[in-house]
C-alpha cells in the first residue's frame, strides 16, 4: 500500500514540491490510523524541543539581562540626566537659538522641539466632568452618545423570552427567533487541536 508522502507526491493537484519548483501547500488525503500515530509522534516531538529550545533561549535572555541590569541602569540614568540638562539649556534659550527653526544641529546630534497634534485639554479647575456638564447645556451639539449591539447580553439571555414594552405578556417569543430577525446568529466554531503528552514526548 502505497504511503501517504507516495500519495501526496503524486497528487494531480499538487506542483513538483519535491523538486522545490514550486511553494504551493501540499494537498494530504487518505491518512491511515497508523500514519496518523506517526504524524502525532513526529508532532509530539517537535513540540518538546520547540518547548525545551524556548525555554534554553529565555532563560538565557534573563541571565543576559540580569548580568548588564545594573550597567542598563546607570547608562538609562546618564541618559536622563543628559536629557534634563539638553532641555534646560533650549528652554532656557528658546527665543535665541529657535528663533526661526525649531531644531538645532549639535556635534553629536540634533535637539528640538515638535509641535504634537491638537488636543482638548481642561482649564486649571475644571474636570472633565465638569466640562461635560456645561457642554451639555452650551454646546449639546458636542455630545456623542455610543452605540453598539449589547452582545454579551445577547448571549447571556438568547434562551429566554422577549417582548417589546408595549407589548402584551403573551406576545413573549424566544429571543433566539428575534434576534434571527435582526440578522445575529449564535454560533460556536469547532477548531482542530492537537495536545501531546508532554512526559512520553520529552522521553
Amino acid at each position: 500500500m502505497p504511503s501517504s508522502t507516495d500519495r501526496t507526491k503524486n497528487h494531480p493537484l499538487i506542483n513538483n514540491h519535491y523538486g522545490k519548483k514550486s511553494k504551493k501547500k501540499t494537498i494530504i488525503t487518505g491518512i491511515t490510523a497508523g500514519e496518523a500515530e506517526e504524524a502525532f509522534a513526529s508532532y509530539a516531538k517537535a513540540d518538546a524541543q520547540q518547548t525545551k529550545i524556548t525555554a534554553e533561549i529565555e532563560l538565557a535572555c534573563a541571565k543576559i539581562r540580569e548580568k548588564h541590569q545594573d550597567q542598563l541602569a546607570a547608562l538609562q540614568q546618564t541618559k536622563d540626566e543628559a536629557f534634563e540638562r539638553l532641555q534646560t539649556y533650549a528652554v532656557e534659550n528658546q527665543s535665541e537659538l529657535f528663533a526661526k527653526r525649531k531644531s538645532l544641529e549639535m556635534t553629536h546630534g540634533v535637539i528640538g522641539f515638535r509641535t504634537g497634534q491638537p488636543k482638548c485639554k481642561t482649564a486649571r479647575g475644571t474636570t472633565w466632568a465638569d466640562a461635560l456638564e456645561l457642554v451639555k447645556d452650551r454646546l449639546p451639539n458636542y455630545i456623542r452618545t455610543k452605540e453598539e449591539v449589547d452582545k454579551d447580553r445577547l448571549l447571556a439571555d438568547r434562551n429566554l423570552p422577549c417582548r417589546r414594552d408595549d407589548e402584551p405578556e403573551e406576545a413573549a417569543r424566544p429571543l433566539l427567533h428575534e434576534m434571527a430577525l435582526c440578522g445575529i446568529l449564535v454560533v460556536q466554531e469547532e477548531s482542530f487541536f492537537v495536545e501531546p503528552k508532554r512526559e512520553e514526548a520529552a522521553s
